[in-house]
């Protein structure tokens, strides 16, 4: 299946055609709505904005899976999924007399212009710093927050709101003068993380591989100290996405890359294994990490991802 670009694509910063715009989306407003009509799907008639909440974060995800792939008609596909949230979240609203679609797009519109007096405004700017100024006075302004994390969602991922904690605070000035000096904190948090640890010193170092004997792992059954540890543990991950943000970085995003390839590496040892008709619990470890580190050099010898 192929997409149709549209000429105007090819200049930044032009919208699509009026008409088309028009036809398009008052088309899916008619078919989200009908799916929500007494005449419509059983399923989509009994959501509630509460239980369709678990179906936007999925989808999300497997938008930010469709971008890494480079694929567009994957990411058309995903971006369609997400815009099927806003639709069916905003019809039931109006279901339910609360707000509609053009509620939704009108509140956002203003506060694009809103926020931007650089670009719909007199307001001059020299740099992406001054606009996040104008933008962080402007939410100040507007939500009459008393806290500059108010706002910030509960419910992201603690890496992630790590993160913005941390942008947050530094964008009043709290933060390191030097993003070096953060490779020296992170020693501090990893020698307090150790002490919690070992409360009798460390042990001797033991390098990684898979010749040596297992070793039980151990639980901290006393409360106070895994308490401790939990505390320090979290201080070496604040650390860490204090790290990634100073270099643009993601956290978030970066852990799931290493989850996937992992997940990818891990699934190559179960078919290698299978192809010699074993499956992963027979194998021992020095088999898993010869294959494991046989699937890396494939990785490796395959060409990188076109996006085009």
């Amino acid at each position: 299946m192929s997409t149709s670009v549209p000429e105007s694509f090819a200049s930044k910063g032009v919208p699509p055609e009026e008409a088309r715009v028009k036809e398009l989306f008052w088309k899916l407003c008619q078919v989200i709505a009908k799916l929500r009509s007494p005449e419509g799907c059983p399923w989509d008639r009994e959501q509630t904005l509460e239980t369709i909440k678990p179906y936007t974060l999925e989808e999300t995800h497997e938008l930010l899976e469709a971008i890494d792939s480079g694929n567009d008609e994957h990411i058309t596909e995903e971006l369609g999924d997400v815009l099927l949230q806003v639709m069916l979240d905003s019809q039931i609203g109006a279901d339910e007399n609360r707000f509609d679609i053009c509620q939704v797009i009108k509140t956002i519109t203003e506060k694009m212009i809103r926020r931007h007096p650089h670009v719909f405004g007199e307001v001059k700017v020299e740099s992406a710093g001054d606009v996040r100024q104008h933008w962080e006075k402007a939410k100040a302004t507007e939500k009459k927050r008393d806290s500059i994390f108010d706002g910030l969602p509960k419910a992201l991922p603690q890496l992630a709101r790590a993160a913005r904690l941390s942008t947050k605070a530094a964008r009043v000035g709290y933060d390191f003068p030097d993003r070096l000096m953060l490779f020296d904190k992170l020693r501090e948090e990893m020698d307090e993380l150790q002490e919690e640890l070992f409360p009798n010193g460390p042990p001797p170092p033991v390098t990684a591989g898979v010749d040596s004997a297992p070793v039980s792992d151990e639980p901290i059954l006393d409360e106070a100290r895994r308490d401790r540890v939990e505390q320090e543990l979290g201080d070496v991950l604040f650390v860490l996405a204090n790290i990634a943000r100073r270099w643009k970085i993601n956290p978030e995003e970066a852990l799931r890359k290493s989850n996937q390839k992992f997940e990818k590496r891990v699934q190559y040892i179960e078919r290698q294994l299978a192809n010699e008709g074993r499956t992963i619990a027979d194998a021992t470890l020095q088999d898993m990490e010869r294959l494991y580190q046989q699937g890396k050099q494939e990785e490796r010898r395959q060409p990188p991802t076109s996006n085009e």
